[in-house]
């Protein structure tokens, strides 16, 4: 594998769409138990209903401990989902996983970011990382693809959002967040995700969803749809915490335009709840002072924007909540080319994300 020293802008390289072909959809198997209750299995048989529905779409690469091997490999046994043995210290591929570009002849090579478990020491999720540091570089070596390393500048592909024609969305409360990069300007991180992904604009939303332990991932609150569209977590409650950041994130969006001078379309999204953790649950997660903490009284941050587009598809959350119908009908409505499957959704929220947060597309090389 050869890392390069330039840049991906430099060398005719862009971050597509997450609606470019796919060549396969990577997953990472969840096992950590101060994380995922009960030794993780309630979570790996939701992995397995997620790597299954993709694998309806899309081949599946699902990494997984030597422990597991075994175990995930029954599981998953199933046409179009390839077990590997890889090491990691959790199952976030979306933030460990490389961010891959590709060139005008079809070239597909990736970005490694640094990752520090969203926050070092300073807020983050667990120690140690490295591990998850190395998922990246790992991946890039088995698919052969050319690799750049952004060493000193953290970041986690959940954080951002591309519409492949020169625009990527964020938020303040991540990427401006003192615990990643507090030696950038907002001026300079501008800079080097253009570099790195050759967009042209950044789109700042104030915060993400409340209690989203990422710091504010914009992955779970609003994501593209197609370029100059956008679908925005919503509520109208102006009781729940969500209500400013939701009403700040709207304004935003329709005052920015694009990267291409359009004004945004905004969709909106329900969100589900509020959610839950039970105390059996928490009381399923091993304790451990290097590790986040469960508790009932904390509200999760469930959201259908979190959601992954596939290959004629899009696998999202549900949560056995009044809203999920409204949910499934707003999706088929935004992607009336692509079929719609529901998958569980609460085991992988438990553990701190969903279905985008627990994989990461690569996108076809074109000949």
């Amino acid at each position: 594998m050869t890392t390069l020293t330039s840049t991906p802008r430099a060398d005719g390289f862009r971050m597509p769409a997450e609606w470019a072909t796919h060549q396969q959809t990577w997953m990472v198997w969840p096992q950590r138990p101060d994380n995922w209750r009960l030794g993780g299995k309630p979570a790996q048989a939701a992995f397995t209903a997620v790597a299954k529905a993709i694998a309806g779409f899309e081949p599946v690469t699902v990494c997984v401990s030597a422990e597991q091997y075994d175990n995930a490999s029954a599981r998953l046994q199933q046409a179009n989902i390839r077990v590997i043995e890889l090491s990691s210290d959790d199952a976030w591929v979306r933030d460990t996983g490389p961010t891959f570009v590709t060139s005008a002849s079809g070239e597909v090579r990736g970005v490694d970011w640094t990752f520090n478990a969203w926050g070092g020491f300073d807020g983050g999720l667990y120690w140690p990382w490295q591990r998850d540091d190395q998922v990246a570089r790992k991946i890039l070596q088995i698919e052969g693809c050319a690799r750049y390393r952004t060493e000193g500048f953290v970041l986690e592909g959940g954080s951002i959002h591309v519409d492949g024609e020169g625009t990527l969305i964020t938020t303040e409360e991540c990427l401006l967040n003192r615990n990643r990069n507090p030696h950038l300007s907002r001026e300079q991180i501008e800079t080097l995700l253009g570099e790195h992904l050759a967009i042209d604009k950044v789109i700042w939303l104030p915060d993400g969803l409340f209690n989203d332990e990422t710091d504010g991932h914009v992955d779970n609150f609003c994501c593209y749809v197609r370029p100059g569209e956008v679908l925005l977590a919503w509520t109208d409650d102006a009781q729940d915490p969500n209500y400013s950041r939701c009403q700040a994130a709207l304004r935003v969006l329709e005052s920015q335009p694009d990267a291409r001078g359009r004004k945004l379309v905004v969709h909106k999204m329900p969100i589900p709840g509020p959610l839950h953790a039970t105390p059996e649950e928490c009381a399923g997660v091993d304790l451990s002072a290097d590790s986040q903490q469960r508790d009932p009284s904390i509200r999760l941050a469930g959201s259908y924007v979190n959601f992954l587009i596939v290959n004629g598809g899009i696998i999202a959350p549900r949560f056995d909540d009044p809203k999920d119908a409204e949910a499934e009908a707003i999706l088929q409505r935004l992607f009336p080319e692509h079929r719609v499957v529901m998958v569980p959704g609460r085991e992988i929220l438990l553990g701190g994300g969903n279905i985008h947060c627990i994989t990461q597309q690569q996108p076809a090389r074109s000949e």
